[in-house]
């Protein structure tokens, strides 16, 4: 099967760099999928769930926000943050979902709202990608 070079890299690591057969990120107009041979691309990347597709499994990434580049056979997302299913804490996530939850209905500006808004956004996303980790993830009939 084809593979494609996928970088992930934040301000603070190289999350991932292997060989993959394709990805799905989270576009500002909708999911992209990326696989080998793509034509290239630039694209701005909205909070979501990065799936990365290798051994014909797929596996879950949080990214809150970057930019994607695809060019020649490597993809490479520039991420705000992310972190892996299995780094996430979900106890720490769901106790940041409360906290936004809570600043949401607490707000008194619309700044205050628009931040509250993007915290539970991540919160949920961490939530969701987390509970991947401790489900059966289903494989991809290739």
């Amino acid at each position: 099967m084809s593979t494609i070079q996928l970088d992930i890299v934040t301000a603070e690591r190289l999350l991932f760099s292997e060989l993959v057969e394709g990805v799905v990120v989270p576009g500002e107009i909708g999911e992209l999928t990326i696989l080998p041979r793509h034509a290239p691309l630039l694209s701005s990347l909205k909070s979501g769930e990065l799936r990365v597709i290798t051994g014909g499994e797929e596996r879950y990434i949080a990214i809150s926000g970057g930019f994607m580049e695809v060019l020649g056979n490597t993809i490479t997302v520039l991420a705000d943050t992310a972190e892996r299913s299995e780094e996430i804490d979900i106890e720490r996530a769901e106790e940041a979902f409360k906290v936004a939850q809570e600043e949401m209905e607490s707000a008194v500006s619309d700044v205050d709202l628009q931040k509250a808004l993007a915290s539970l956004r991540r919160s949920r996303i961490r939530i969701k990608v987390a509970r991947r980790k401790r489900s059966n993830t289903p494989t991809i009939q290739t």
